[in-house]
């Protein structure tokens, strides 16, 4: 199968236009122009992570956050729900888990910077999309311009500023989805820098059902977002393939939130896309468990859909959630929306809710580091799509692309589309114009991309078949792809083959080249600058010191050191091994009492069925219980409150010992139901 591609579209470069622009904490120069976003007038591709401080504890937020800073994080993204700081009208809560100023701190300590989303609107699953409940029954007309109702969006904003006032934003985005108002957009721009609100980049949401949203030209730059799922959606059937799982020029996701959206109306609107950088703010790292769609999101899904927004010319990795959370109880109401958890805001995202580590957290950290070190030469290419268009029931074609500038550059290849198989290609010659690759195999589940015709130093490389990660000094490192031989041809060199399976390294044109195995390079992290191996322990750094996420206090890892890796052991290498299975106890017993309605309606959604008690005892509060049989809702109640619940989608329930350690707890669980779209085999449960 030959491969071909079209030329790319040349868009004009349009410097100057957009309203904003500024120096960062660094001191560095953030701006962006119609193609890519600049720091110091050099092209830069942000790698953002969303996580909700009010759905954490706030003895978390430091190390959570450094945990997203070694996945290749750069910037931090967090709402601003109205709802948990004024809940009754007039009382203000910053305290405890609502300490937005605690959290950016944090995240200043941690080395990120920041996209703050204050709304006023927001969604987020959250109740009445972030809006108080006393606002809800106000006599004006919510997210518009009228007077009455931005009179309150000020008072709000004013008293969030007392909180933030000191603190560098890098970006912050206004409202959330609001698709036909651009005059609404532009004054909550105007109102919240007449309060004192600054940032270098204002954003908003880009998405509509139509044309994009309607935005003030040049005002805020519009960010869009894609979702391997929809748990918005309110049927059991299946979706359709995914089109975000091949390559193609369209930034807008009509999908997004397409409960909420009203149709825009015939007045020709267009946004004009060609004035801004294609950014993203919801990648998504996975999607929320709902009632009626309870989705099983796998880290291909994540990876995949990531790669192809990369592909298609995506100049800013925003990811959503990248951190899941914990939704807080009210004083009143609960805080969630209606059809998702009470409490779990788990989203399956890369980091849990309960800071644990899943798959496409490394996965993602791949695109983090390449982007990072190669965004520079990345951001300014345009995207060529391939001659033969895929459709997305198309699962025989090869789908690709490139991101080049005319003479090298990138080919992106994904062979996955979510909850499809596609079929195995035999013998793929791709054909860039510049240079044409060797034959390859591709099969099972990947995504991949390859170099070709980019100076590497003083080294020209004409093509690889491997895919490039990162750099030290003069050193390149790439990864193999799994079942496709490593390869490389450098400029007046014969092709050099490694052999897969193995790491290796070779010096050509005074520039090293270090291949990886795939799961050497799922183990790679860069942490206070300097670049660490563990494919046992998932690494962060925190006062200096490396720790393992897991909380095991010894281990080994691998650092860079000039030409080598050289292992080294943690500085807690005395320290007591604690075990993380603790000893957990399920004793069936009567109904404690009667749920208030707000929680028990869960437990007997889609019809009758007897709720099963358990008292649940732990003999430590280290590591996890886990509920691997079949359920419909479970909620976790310690010492009466609701502290955990889940809706059963075939994966088991992992509960933090320290949630039931010292605590009287009582475990309901309705019956497996049947009322609900899901993805797993009732006769093989756990996944």
């Amino acid at each position: 199968m030959d491969c071909y591609f079209r030329e790319p579209v040349k868009h004009e470069l349009i410097q100057g236009h957009l309203k904003m622009g500024g120096v960062n904490a660094a001191g560095e120069k953030i701006g962006a122009n119609s193609l890519f976003f600049t720091r110091d007038g050099v092209p830069w591709i942000g790698t953002m992570g969303e996580y909700h401080f009010c759905r954490d504890e706030r003895e978390n937020w430091r190390t959570e956050l450094l945990k997203m800073k070694a996945g290749g994080i750069s910037v931090v993204s967090t709402y601003v729900f109205w709802i948990y700081h004024e809940e009754d009208e007039g009382v203000f809560d910053f305290s405890g888990n609502r300490d937005i100023r605690r959290f950016l701190l944090c995240a200043r300590e941690a080395g990120l910077e920041i996209c703050l989303r204050p709304g006023p609107w927001v969604n987020a699953e959250c109740r009445n999309g972030g809006f108080p409940d006393w606002l809800t029954r106000k006599d004006c007309k919510r997210r518009s311009n009228d007077p009455a109702y931005l009179r309150l969006v000020e008072r709000y904003w004013k008293r969030l500023y007392e909180e933030v006032r000191d603190i560098p934003l890098l970006m912050i985005q206004i409202e959330n989805e609001l698709v036909d108002d651009a005059d609404h957009i532009a004054e909550l721009k105007r109102m919240a820098q007449a309060i004192g609100f600054s940032a270098s980049l204002w954003t908003a949401t880009g998405w509509n059902s139509a044309g994009g949203a309607k935005l003030p030209l040049d005002e805020v730059i519009p960010m869009f977002g894609g979702y391997p799922e929809a748990p918005w959606e309110n049927h059991r059937e299946k979706l359709p393939p995914s089109s975000h799982f091949f390559f193609q020029r369209m930034r807008n996701d009509a999908a997004i939130g397409a409960d909420l959206m009203v149709h825009s109306g015939d007045d020709g609107w267009h946004l004009p896309y060609e004035r801004y950088p294609f950014a993203t703010c919801e990648m998504g790292g996975g999607v929320q468990i709902g009632l009626i769609r309870r989705p099983i999101i796998r880290p291909m899904d994540v990876y995949a859909l990531a790669l192809v927004e990369l592909g298609s010319g995506n100049n800013w990795l925003g990811t959503y959630m990248y951190h899941g959370g914990t939704n807080a109880i009210g004083r009143h109401t609960p805080l969630n929306a209606a059809y998702c958890p009470v409490r779990s805001y788990d989203f399956q995202a890369p980091v849990s809710e309960y800071g644990e580590i899943r798959e496409h957290y490394r996965l993602l950290n791949l695109l983090h580091l390449f982007v990072t070190d190669f965004g520079e030469l990345l951001a300014p290419m345009e995207m060529a799509e391939s001659e033969h268009r895929v459709t997305r029931e198309d699962t025989e074609s090869l789908r690709c692309c490139l991101r080049t500038d005319g003479e090298g550059g990138f080919v992106f290849v994904n062979h996955y589309q979510r909850l499809d198989s596609l079929a195995d290609i035999r013998d793929a010659v791709i054909h860039t114009k510049k240079v044409i690759f060797p034959k390859l195999d591709i099969g099972g589940e990947i995504c991949f991309f390859l170099p070709f015709g980019i100076r590497l130093g003083e080294a020209f490389l004409e093509y690889a078949t491997v895919q490039p990660v990162c750099r030290e000094g003069s050193t390149w490192f790439f990864t193999e792809i799994p079942g496709i031989r490593p390869e490389y041809r450098f400029a007046g060199e014969m092709p050099r083959t490694t052999e897969a399976g193995k790491s290796s390294v070779f010096e050509t044109g005074g520039q090293r080249i270090v291949t990886l195995t795939w799961r050497q390079a799922l183990g790679l992290r860069r942490i206070d600058g300097r670049l660490y191996l563990c494919e046992t322990e998932d690494l962060f750094g925190e006062h200096g010191r490396l720790h393992a996420a897991s909380g095991k206090p010894s281990f080994s890892f691998d650092m860079w050191e000039t030409d080598r890796f050289v292992t080294h052991q943690s500085a807690n290498e005395d320290a007591e091994e604690i075990s993380t299975e603790p000893r957990v106890t399920f004793e069936p017993c009567e109904p404690p009492f009667e749920p208030p309605e707000v929680f028990s309606q869960y437990l007997e959604q889609g019809g009758s069925g007897k709720i099963s008690w358990f008292r649940v005892c732990a003999d430590r509060p280290e590591g996890f219980a886990e509920i691997r049989d079949a359920f419909d809702v479970g909620q976790l109640y310690a010492d009466g409150t609701l502290a955990a619940d889940q809706f059963y989608c075939g994966r088991s329930w992992r509960i933090p010992a320290k949630m039931i350690y010292g605590h009287e707890c009582r475990l309901a669980l309705s019956p497996p139901k049947d009322y609900y779209y899901r993805e797993y085999d009732p006769e093989k449960p756990e996944m």
